[in-house]
């Protein structure tokens, strides 16, 4: 066919456009190419260094095992075991494990106690509501505002539908902007707090430090043998406004090296034999042994940083994972 003079021009610039719009195909598919290799990449990398941070568990629970294992009767920081780093090396990076007592806290689930219904649980306001605002009011929570916040953390866990008094139930929450009700069960993680009536940031981190969610609706049992200094709270808060926080902080400096042989040796000490402490407080909240341990890992590896806390269980004879959290790196 022939082409006139005329329509040359006209033909020409067709197949420059159509040169221009394959091109802006072909880049457009090069890079949705390039992207998904990006992601494939990105994938495999997580999942490697999530496969780094399983077998890190697994090195933490022999570590652990290895722990109970020095004492059958009582656990105690000879070690060195206790917040101090361990690093491993993996393929193209490090993982780093980090062991701490986990008894060494309020648990939050022990404001309620179990009811006989099973999974029904009813708060405890003779022990630990009060023992929570001890707590809260030793580490600069105002007591009116700690009243409150014991109350509704206890609501918020118990399976009736009555607010406690200073407490709040359903119809607190449901008013709001975003309604939600209360889950009356127990938590699965401290950060549930942070939904909790008089909560608020400020407040929440004052508290993180110093509670838990372990998965019993019993208080925790804190080991004598392993609070720190810097955790005195946790030990005044045990006593009904006989003992400061530096009081107890120079109790656990005058520890025995190897620890206390048992709970009795703890509580016999003449600083502490005139000090008003619930017998119920000594048996059922104090101990020498560990049953809970926290893990943390941290993954750098391949340019990908993965930050893991686990929960190990040792109440049997050997240490079980019984939850893991994923977070980003702090």
């Amino acid at each position: 066919m022939q082409v006139r003079p005329s329509e040359r021009g006209a033909a020409l610039l067709t197949v420059l456009l159509l040169v221009a719009v394959i091109s802006v195909l072909a880049a457009g598919a090069l890079e949705k190419l390039r992207l998904s290799t990006r992601l494939a990449e990105n994938g495999a990398a997580m999942e490697q260094a999530r496969a780094f941070a399983y077998a890190a568990e697994t090195v933490a629970t022999i570590r652990v095992d290895a722990i109970l294992g020095q004492d059958a009767a009582r656990t105690t920081l000879q070690g060195g075991w206790a917040g101090h780093p361990f690093a491993i090396q993996v393929p193209g990076g490090l993982a780093t494990l980090t062991v701490t007592d986990g008894d060494n806290c309020f648990n939050l689930n022990g404001l309620v106690g179990e009811a006989q219904q099973p999974g029904a649980y009813v708060a405890e306001t003779q022990t630990q509501i009060p023992e929570f605002v001890r707590l809260m009011k030793l580490v600069g929570i105002p007591g009116q505002t700690a009243d409150g916040i014991a109350a509704a953390t206890a609501d918020w866990i118990d399976s009736d539908t009555n607010p406690l008094p200073n407490g709040a139930e359903d119809t607190a929450y449901l008013g709001k902007d975003r309604p939600y009700r209360t889950p009356n069960t127990l938590m699965t993680d401290v950060s549930e707090l942070r939904a909790v009536a008089g909560v608020t940031p400020e407040i929440y981190a004052k508290l993180a430090p110093w509670v838990c969610a372990l998965p019993i609706a019993k208080p925790s049992m804190i080991n004598v043998n392993t609070l720190q200094p810097e955790q005195a709270p946790l030990l005044a808060m045990l006593f009904p406004d006989t003992m400061d926080v530096g009081r107890a902080r120079a109790l656990l400096l005058e520890r025995p090296v190897a620890g206390y042989a048992s709970t009795d040796a703890f509580w016999q000490q003449p600083s502490l034999a005139r000090l008003n402490a619930d017998l119920n407080v000594k048996a059922q909240q104090t101990g020498v042994k560990t049953y809970w341990f926290n893990l943390k890992i941290a993954i750098n590896a391949n340019g990908v940083q993965l930050s893991q806390t686990d929960l190990l269980d040792a109440t049997g004879q050997r240490a079980q994972i019984v939850s893991r959290v994923w977070s980003d790196p702090a």
